[in-house]
C-alpha cells in the first residue's frame, strides 16, 4: 500500500510561504538602494568636493559657469521625483529611504532581545521589555548592535564628501596625504546621530518630523496609490487586528485617507495574505491606484487618464531638463584658462590652468602677440594633477616698445582641449 502511495506524482508548486513575495520584494530593493547609497559617490556619478567648493556629476567638477549641465539636472530630479510622488504616493519612504531601513533593523534587533512587544522609543513613555527578558546581557548585545550599525552606516555619507581612496584610508587606518584631519570629527558626529536615531528616535521621525513626507503630500491625490480594503468582506475581520499589529507606522490600513501616514511598506497586506492563505483566499487589503470605487474597466480607464493627465505637465519640463543636461555634457570644458596681474609693477602677469576633471593630465602653453625674446614663461609644458590648479607666471620686459599690445595666451591639453584667454598689455616705455 506504501509503494503505491508513494508512486503517485505530486506537483509542488511552490515552498514559499504565501504573502511573502512582496516583504520579500521590499527587502531586496532596501538592500539594493543601501549599495547604490554607497556606488553613486563612489563611481563619481555625484558627489561634493569640498576642497574645490563643487558638486561632481560624472567625475567632472561642476561650476557656475556649466550652468546647464547642473541645472538640467536638478529639473530631471525635481520633476522626476514629482511624477513618483503623484503616481506612487510615499512609495520611497516604505520601499527606499534609509532611515526607514535602519528604523525596521533597529524594531527586529529589539524584539529579538527584549520581547516581540518591545518599544523603546521618545514618545514619553517608560520602555517596554518582556519580562523573562529583562536581563544585562540582553541589553548589552542591543546596544553593541546598535554601536556597531551606526558605525557602519555613518560610513556611508563620507563617501559624499571624499574620493574612496580616501574614504578607505581612513577605514584602514593608512597614511594618505589627502586624509582630513576634520574627518574624524565629521564620522564621529555621523555615528552620534544614528546610533540616537536607531536607538530611540526610529519612526518617531518619520510620522511627525519628516519634511520630506510633507513635501510627497503636496502632489499626494486620492489617485495615488494608496492601500485598498474591501469594505464587502469586513465581517471576515470583526475581531482580527492582525494588519495594525504588522504596521510599524501605528497606523489602522483600514482607514487610509487622503492625508495620513501610511509608507505604502505593504507589511499590512502581507500579513491579512498570510491569515487568509490558511483559508484558500485572498486577504482584505491590497495596493491600488486610481478611484477607490467604480468598476475595474473604469478603473483602469481612471488610472490611465490620471497618469497623462500628471505627466502632461510634468513630461515636458522633464525633457527641457534632459535637452539642457545633454547640452551641457556636450559643451562641457574640463580645463578652464584665467590669466590675471601678478603684481603691480604691470609687466608680470599669472595664468592659471584648473583640471576639472578626477585624472590627471599633460598641458602646454603658448603666447601670441608678443615679440620673440619680450617675454618668459616659467613653464611651457607642465602635468596636472586630478582636480588640481596649476599656476604659471608670464614675466613680459619692461623694454617692449610702448603702445596697447593683444596677447593670447593658448593651452593644450593632451586630451585634446584647447583653451584661448586673450588680454591686452600696455606697455608704458619711456612714459613718466
Amino acid at each position: 500500500m506504501s509503494n503505491a502511495i508513494s508512486k503517485i506524482p505530486v506537483k509542488v508548486i511552490g515552498t514559499a510561504k504565501p504573502g511573502f513575495k512582496l516583504h520579500f520584494a521590499r527587502r531586496a530593493v532596501q538592500a539594493g538602494i543601501l549599495v547604490l547609497a554607497i556606488l553613486i559617490p563612489a563611481s563619481g556619478l555625484f558627489r561634493i568636493d569640498p576642497v574645490a567648493g563643487a558638486f561632481v556629476v560624472l567625475n567632472r567638477q561642476i561650476w557656475f559657469s556649466d550652468f546647464f549641465l547642473m541645472t538640467g539636472l536638478w529639473i530631471m530630479i525635481a520633476t522626476g521625483a514629482v511624477m513618483l510622488y503623484s503616481v506612487a504616493g510615499t512609495v520611497f519612504c516604505g520601499w527606499a529611504c534609509p532611515q526607514n531601513t535602519m528604523a525596521e533593523w533597529a524594531n527586529h534587533m529589539t524584539h529579538k532581545l527584549l520581547g516581540k512587544r518591545a518599544n523603546v522609543s521618545l514618545e514619553g513613555e517608560a520602555p517596554i521589555v518582556a519580562a523573562s527578558k529583562k536581563k544585562a546581557l540582553n541589553w548589552a548585545i542591543l546596544g553593541v548592535s546598535f554601536l556597531l550599525a551606526a558605525m557602519f552606516f555613518g560610513i556611508i555619507p563620507l563617501f559624499y564628501f571624499y574620493p574612496p581612496q580616501v574614504v578607505w584610508s581612513f577605514i584602514t587606518f593608512s597614511h594618505d596625504e589627502h586624509l582630513a584631519k576634520s574627518l574624524h570629527y565629521i564620522y564621529f558626529v555621523c555615528v552620534v546621530i544614528i546610533l540616537l536615531d536607531i536607538s530611540v528616535i526610529r519612526h518617531f521621525w518619520c510620522r511627525f518630523s519628516c519634511i520630506y513626507r510633507v513635501w510627497q503630500h503636496s502632489f499626494k491625490t486620492k489617485q495615488t496609490l494608496h492601500v485598498l480594503y474591501d469594505e464587502s468582506r469586513s465581517s471576515e475581520c470583526a475581531k482580527c487586528n492582525y494588519c495594525v499589529t504588522a504596521c510599524f507606522i501605528d497606523i489602522d490600513p483600514r482607514k487610509t485617507e487622503l492625508y495620513d501616514s501610511c509608507i505604502n511598506c505593504g507589511e499590512c497586506i502581507n500579513a491579512c495574505d498570510r491569515l487568509h492563505a490558511k483559508e484558500g483566499v485572498k486577504g482584505l487589503l491590497r495596493f491600488e491606484i486610481g478611484k477607490r470605487e467604480g468598476s475595474r474597466g473604469e478603473s483602469f480607464r481612471d488610472n490611465v487618464g490620471s497618469l497623462v493627465s500628471r505627466i502632461n505637465w510634468t513630461g515636458p519640463i522633464t525633457l527641457l531638463g534632459l535637452s539642457m543636461f545633454v547640452w551641457g555634457l556636450y559643451s562641457y570644458s574640463p580645463f578652464n584658462l584665467s590669466v590675471d596681474r601678478y603684481d603691480n609693477s604691470g609687466q608680470d602677469y599669472q595664468i592659471e590652468v584648473a583640471n576639472k576633471l578626477y585624472k590627471p593630465a599633460e598641458m602646454s602653453l603658448h603666447v601670441t602677440g608678443l615679440p620673440a625674446g619680450s617675454y618668459r614663461l616659467d613653464a611651457d609644458h607642465f602635468g596636472l594633477d586630478a582636480a588640481k590648479r596649476k599656476k604659471i607666471t608670464l614675466h613680459i620686459d619692461p623694454d617692449l616698445p610702448k603702445g596697447l599690445h593683444a596677447v593670447v595666451i593658448e593651452a593644450d591639453s593632451s586630451a585634446g582641449w584647447k583653451g584661448r584667454f586673450r588680454f591686452e598689455h600696455l606697455s608704458m616705455r619711456g612714459m613718466k
